[in-house]
């Protein structure tokens, strides 16, 4: 039998979102210092890309979208973490940290696919942006004036029909796929139907879900990145919650610790 069918998807009410919040707050507040850290380290990057963005502005649409892209992966702590907690521990970041030194192939393979997808994405996007826009834009505030006034241009429809069929195709393949990778023995493709059976499976929850992370996203740049300090680390252990909603995998083996 195929590690995939091994593995049985749970339905869940539409509400269920609200409920990973929840769960996800609960666990950081258990483990603050930790989810701070990688919330931090989400803004960092965040400036970094917004410094960039006044010198190479083209960049900023794709590199900004790409949080999504690789926010998946940069979790894998926080998985642990919940998990940890979840067993009646007390973790700290040390967990964290082991958990990346510990890291499955599997995962290394998977965040190698999202850098992959990421890449491509950011690149794709400062192409379409250099061949279509018609006027001399200077700065990030020069493009967000082009934006307001050309919505109707062929550049952003198109750009945002490729960024969301994009985004949509990596939150399917990653919705329950890293905690899954983290917690259990079992292939990156097999893991990857299993998150994508889990969306299919349960339309209207995992659409909640995915506005949540879209608006929580949204707000946190919003808010000069400052907002991911919390976001990160409140989605992420929401993440592993949801995982362990719906998905059973009690058929496979643990992996090893």
């Amino acid at each position: 039998m195929a590690a995939d069918a091994s593995v049985r998807v749970r339905t869940v009410p539409i509400g269920a979102p609200l409920q990973w919040l929840a769960l996800g707050w609960r666990d950081f507040l258990r483990c603050p210092g930790a989810g701070l850290v990688h919330g931090a380290f989400v803004a960092i990057g965040g400036w970094i890309v917004l410094g960039l963005s006044f010198r190479y502005w083209w960049l900023a649409p794709g590199a900004f979208s790409g949080f999504v892209i690789v926010g998946p992966i940069l979790a894998t702590g926080l998985y642990e973490l919940s998990r940890l907690i979840g067993r009646g521990e007390s973790p700290g970041l040390s967990h964290a940290i082991a958990a990346w030194r510990r890291g499955t192939w599997q995962l290394v393979q998977l965040g190698l696919l999202l850098s992959v997808l990421g890449t491509l994405w950011v690149v794709g996007s400062a192409i379409l942006f250099k061949l279509f826009v018609k006027v001399p834009l200077r700065g990030p505030l020069d493009f967000l004036r082009y934006a307001a006034i050309e919505q109707g241009d062929v550049l952003f429809v198109l750009w945002a029909v490729l960024g969301g069929l994009g985004v949509a195709i990596v939150f399917s393949i990653t919705a329950v796929s890293p905690p899954l990778l983290l917690g259990r023995r079992i292939g990156l493709a097999a893991a990857l139907l299993v998150s994508v059976r889990a969306v299919g499976d349960n339309p209207g929850p995992m659409l909640v879900w995915a506005l949540v992370i879209l608006i929580a996203t949204s707000l946190s740049i919003a808010t000069a990145m400052l907002g991911f300090l919390i976001s990160v680390p409140v989605i992420g252990h929401a993440t592993w919650h949801a995982y362990r909603a719906l998905i059973d995998a009690s058929d496979l083996p643990l992996r090893n610790e």
